[in-house]
């Protein structure tokens, strides 16, 4: 059963939450309520960081709902809804731009999303008075600890400016919320403010978070300073638009070269693999959601919320574990772009078909077997897919064990070459070492148009719709967009649930 909550209630604190020393290194543990909280047991302190990574990795509050999912990267054209028809219909009313119609204002999955994010936000917020309560009792001469509650503000903040992004991404003018206190009251903040914002938080956060890679960080997998350089890089493009002349491509451009100059990341060498197990928290990870079962048949474990099985193959009637809800299956668009760029590797990645010639099944590269089914799909998403020799003896549930991928070294390199481009320069090698990953041919001379087509190729149908938000920013949404109207269809309104609790938010 789908469980709902309203925005005013959704403040669940974070160390109230289970919560594990050193994210995935351990099971989850679970920890005193606030209350009982010692803030002179410093050792102690990184315990609202790791409450705050354990509910960004959930779903009611998190950033792993399967709904808001659906909702952020449906828009573009690189996906369809999938299912049956009647299945969450209102998502295609959101693929076809219809915001203005009841059932999307009063939709339950958008009003989910926005419960989702800024319950997050709510609780990055607690786990911040939190660390500031510890900060409180550190002596003066302690550096160490002086530095590591900085550190570990950083990935707090890190989080919640992230879940701006997100909220931004959808709706538009959303409240900036750094104070618990102002819930009911607080107004929304222009999308220029937002993302502003979040450049700024992302500057904290480079001068205090770790100089490593996040696999390299003391905590396994959480942010470091290159995952903040990402993020200014991202929300800058996004401030920049279309206009090859404004400063904000220098930001996005030094960013980038501070992740490429460290000398720190790597792409990961086979891309089909990269989205499996194999990948998981590799050298090319700078923003990872990690789960686990632990290596183990039964019994706790780390799970994605619906996120894989959301997006998994219907269903079939053969036993295999390689079944799932059947939606935001790649569209014909993106399998025709691929293919007529023979672009091979990316599209056995992206794209997993239902049926081969002469055969009413397919078979996978890993060797599962994939059935047709009664909705018609001929497609379904393979970036989600895990092949069932990578499973766990005695799981089955879809893509269990395995991450998210959220920002990887392929975006640096991508907006490196985009921010070189727009000012003049030459963007060859970072476009270059990209499409080498791939088996592609190296373009001399690389325009525009090359690095923004490597963009939807790398990127399609990965969690976070960065295709449709391309597509925006870049001024090319009408014309790539059945019923995309500029200045009118870039977000959906606010949930008419969200006004009537707030009416500031109107």
């Amino acid at each position: 059963m789908i469980r709902l909550k309203y925005f005013i209630l959704t403040g669940v604190f974070a160390l109230a939450l289970s919560s594990c020393n050193s994210l995935l290194d351990k099971m989850p543990e679970n920890v005193a309520p606030i209350a009982g909280v010692d803030y002179t047991q410093l050792s102690n302190m990184y315990q609202p960081v790791s409450g705050v990574y354990r509910i960004a990795e959930s779903a009611n509050p998190g950033l792993v709902h399967w709904m808001d999912l659906g909702i952020r990267a449906i828009r573009g054209d690189d996906t369809d809804k999938g299912s049956s028809s009647s299945d969450q219909a209102q998502l295609n009313e959101i693929k076809g731009f219809h915001y203005n119609y009841a059932d999307i204002v009063s939709f339950w999955g958008t009003n989910n999303y926005f419960n989702d994010y800024y319950g997050l936000i709510l609780d990055c917020n607690s786990a911040l008075t939190e660390l500031s309560k510890y900060a409180a009792h550190i002596p003066a001469s302690d550096a160490v600890n002086q530095k590591l509650n900085l550190q570990y503000q950083g990935e707090v903040r890190f989080i919640r400016a992230f879940a701006h992004l997100m909220l931004y991404r959808v709706f538009g003018q959303v409240p900036i919320l750094t104070d618990n206190s102002q819930i009911q009251t607080i107004g929304k903040s222009s999308t220029k403010e937002v993302l502003t914002w979040i450049s700024s938080e992302m500057d904290f956060c480079i001068a205090n978070l770790e100089d490593a890679r996040p696999n390299q960080s003391i905590h396994f997998g959480a942010v470091t300073k290159y995952s903040a350089d990402m993020l200014k890089a991202i929300v800058n493009a996004d401030l920049a638009g279309n206009d090859n002349a404004s400063p904000y491509w220098q930001t996005v451009l030094n960013t980038t070269n501070d992740i490429i100059n460290s000398g720190k990341f790597s792409l990961y060498p086979d891309y089909y693999q990269l989205f499996k197990k194999p990948g998981k928290m590799c050298n090319e990870s700078l923003f990872e959601l990690q789960f686990s079962d632990f290596g183990t048949s039964s019994g706790p474990a780390v799970e994605p919320d619906a996120f894989f099985a959301f997006q998994g193959p219907r269903g079939d009637q053969h036993g295999s574990p390689i079944s799932g809800w059947g939606f935001m299956n790649p569209s014909q668009s993106i399998v025709s772009f691929l293919q007529g760029r023979n672009d091979s590797i990316r599209l056995k990645t992206t794209v997993l078909f239902t049926s081969s010639p002469g055969h009413n099944y397919y078979v996978t590269p890993s060797n599962d077997t994939i059935w047709p089914n009664s909705d018609g799909d001929n497609y379904f998403n393979g970036k989600v897919y895990l092949p069932s020799s990578q499973m766990t003896p005695g799981r089955t549930d879809y893509g269990e064990n395995n991450n998210i991928r959220v920002l990887r070294y392929a975006d640096a390199l991508l907006f490196n070459a985009e921010a070189k481009i727009r000012m003049g320069q030459n963007g060859d090698a970072p476009l270059n070492l990209v499409r080498a990953r791939v088996g592609l041919t190296p373009i001399t001379g690389a325009t525009l148009q090359n690095v923004l087509d490597e963009r939807r190729a790398e990127f399609a149908c990965e969690w976070w719709g960065e295709r449709f938000d391309d597509l925006v920013r870049t001024g090319q949404a009408a014309s790539a967009l059945t019923g995309f109207v500029a200045g009118q269809s870039e977000f959906i309104p606010i949930p008419q649930t969200q006004i009537n609790l707030n009416t500031n938010l109107k």
